[in-house]
């Protein structure tokens, strides 16, 4: 696995209970207790998670006696958060160029394709006189 921040970032959000962890504490700190509390996993399984989200740099863990609660780190986001951005827009031109050139491909066949009107023939203009 790659050692760079983002990627290590990436890892982390790469979970699904790791992503639960984030929006729980995005309420506000918790103790590993409170964090375990909807997951059925242990207290271990817990704490590893959450190991993996502070060596990612997205949760500190503080202390307050026996009282350690995990607070979400949400600055630590923000280079992943700009990297999508990065792309989203790469993306989003890559898209918009690639529709364009459809309509322009597919305008000459509308054109071609449009039936013309009839004209007139003089047998239906004798018939009228």
């Amino acid at each position: 696995m790659a050692d760079d921040p983002l990627s290590i970032t990436f890892a982390a959000l790469a979970d699904p209970t790791r992503r639960a962890i984030l929006a729980r504490l995005a309420d506000g700190e918790a103790t590993v207790n409170e964090l375990a509390e909807p997951f059925a996993m242990s207290l271990q399984a817990v704490s590893k998670h959450l190991k993996v989200l502070e060596h990612a740099g997205l949760i500190s863990r503080g202390r307050n006696a026996q009282y350690r609660p995990c607070r979400l780190e949400a600055d630590s986001l923000a280079p992943a958060i700009d990297w999508i951005e990065r792309n989203r827009r790469i993306w989003e031109a890559r898209f918009d160029r690639l529709e364009q050139h459809l309509r322009d491909i597919q305008q000459p066949r509308r054109q071609a394709t449009k039936p013309t009107p009839p004209k007139p023939s003089s047998a239906k203009k004798e018939s009228k006189r």
